[in-house]
């Protein structure tokens, strides 16, 4: 096993148990730093050879944003925005028809006030955990057992290592969630869209500002985001599907699926695809959610995507990262490390607040779909129900002031409820 940054290596000492963390985006990196805080002896596993760079643009809204200030990386996590001013709705022409600014909503809007790409937010974090955390790349769970006590994991290179919890922070398609709780089939819902990202050279003359060109008859969508590097610009195309059954790794396969549905969508959208075959950093998936009862198994919890992804249409998918991680590990510790509590107080401080945000995805989802005589009538969402929801979404669950848990001398202070 190829490891780096133990506890061995810096000399620290921890109270609490070892717990193995499965991936190392976002929800992953997140929890490590958290269980780390309250003592635990962390071990971060990453199929993938290195973080992975790049990515969709995702956004921290309303308490995703106090998490980050409790973590102290607010300025770090802030240096690294895409620094979008806003965005503007494009006709085929490319005159606008709708402006969003950055500040709207006290920077909680359509674009938010934090909104950074996936993988400098996970570099972000990798940097503010590597020096206490044990963090082990190009590898993955091949065998796993769990009793009373403990787990038991077999490494596919090699290695046999017992912890006392498991966490799968490992995202739509969690290796972990279909050893220990099922096939993908059964927690796995597609919302009727594909959605695909990569970067391309800013030939366009974009400047801090998103554009989004949407064809209401096709229900195709083009989008150009602005990033930090300003020669370079994100591009993401979606289109309706009923169904996927193209392989998620198979680049190859998803690359003649995206031209092919594409063609003939106008604006930009040609100068875009054009750029398919040179992008380093290519993405296709299906637009899904993770519904599940149960997000753990005896000593095995799941965590961000894998136990309760939102999809991209609800725009909340790091919040609910980064909300649960904090609770995650906040509720482990206040229960003495005790799984069976732990994880019921976390899925029942978190359950309407994840219902939220994947109802909201659910109704953007539909809003995209295509009209017809069998379609269900688009959401209305000018009426204060939404408003309602949106705020739930956003705000709508307690953040404990774990300072009292084991590992701290601070006193334990009231349930914090944000605006």
């Amino acid at each position: 096993m190829s490891a780096g940054n133990s506890e061995q290596e810096q000399g620290t000492r921890t109270s609490g148990p070892r717990v193995l963390v499965v991936g190392a985006s976002i929800a992953g990196p997140a929890l490590a730093h958290w269980l780390r805080r309250w003592g635990a002896a962390v071990t971060v596993v990453e199929r993938a050879p290195e973080l992975r760079p790049g990515g969709q643009a995702v956004d921290a809204r309303g308490i995703a944003k106090e998490v980050i200030g409790r973590m102290g990386l607010d300025s770090a996590v802030r240096a690294a925005r895409t620094d979008t001013a806003g965005a503007y709705t494009v006709d085929a022409d490319g005159q606008v028809l709708e402006t969003f600014r950055a500040e709207d909503d006290g920077g909680d809007g359509y674009i938010a006030d934090i909104e950074i790409l996936r993988g400098d937010l996970s570099q972000v974090l990798y940097d503010a955990t590597r020096d206490g955390v044990e963090y082990v790349f190009g590898d993955r769970i091949a065998q796993l057992a769990q009793d009373a006590d403990g787990v038991d994991v077999v490494f596919a290179g090699g290695d046999r290592r017992r912890f006392e919890l498991v966490i799968g922070a490992d995202g739509l398609h969690s290796a972990l969630r279909a050893m220990v709780f099922g096939p993908h089939e059964r927690f796995v819902r597609h919302l009727g869209h594909v959605l695909a990202f990569y970067s391309v050279p800013n030939e366009f003359g974009l400047d801090r500002w998103l554009l989004e060109y949407q064809d209401q008859e096709s229900g195709r969508s083009a989008l150009l985001r602005p990033i930090q590097d300003a020669t370079r610009a994100m591009a993401m195309l979606s289109f309706t599907s009923p169904g996927f059954d193209v392989d998620h790794r198979d680049v190859a396969a998803q690359k003649v699926l995206l031209r092919e549905r594409m063609t003939g969508l106008g604006w930009l959208t040609p100068d875009l695809l054009a750029h398919l075959d040179d992008t380093p950093d290519f993405y296709l998936d299906q637009v899904a959610q993770v519904v599940m009862e149960r997000w753990s198994k005896g000593r095995v919890a799941l965590l961000g995507d894998a136990a309760f992804s939102s999809s991209p249409m609800s725009g909340q998918g790091t919040g609910l990262a980064l909300v649960g991680a904090y609770v995650l590990a906040g509720e482990l510790a206040a229960a003495g490390w005790d799984p069976a509590a732990g994880f019921a107080r976390y899925e029942a401080r978190m359950r309407s607040y994840v219902e939220a945000n994947q109802e909201i995805g659910r109704l953007n989802a539909r809003s995209r779909d295509l009209s017809g005589p069998d379609a269900e009538p688009a959401p209305d969402f000018t009426g204060e129900w939404f408003a309602d929801l949106v705020g739930r979404a956003i705000n709508g669950v307690e953040l404990p002031d774990y300072a009292g848990v084991p590992g701290s001398a601070a006193p334990a202070g009231a349930p914090i409820t944000s605006p």
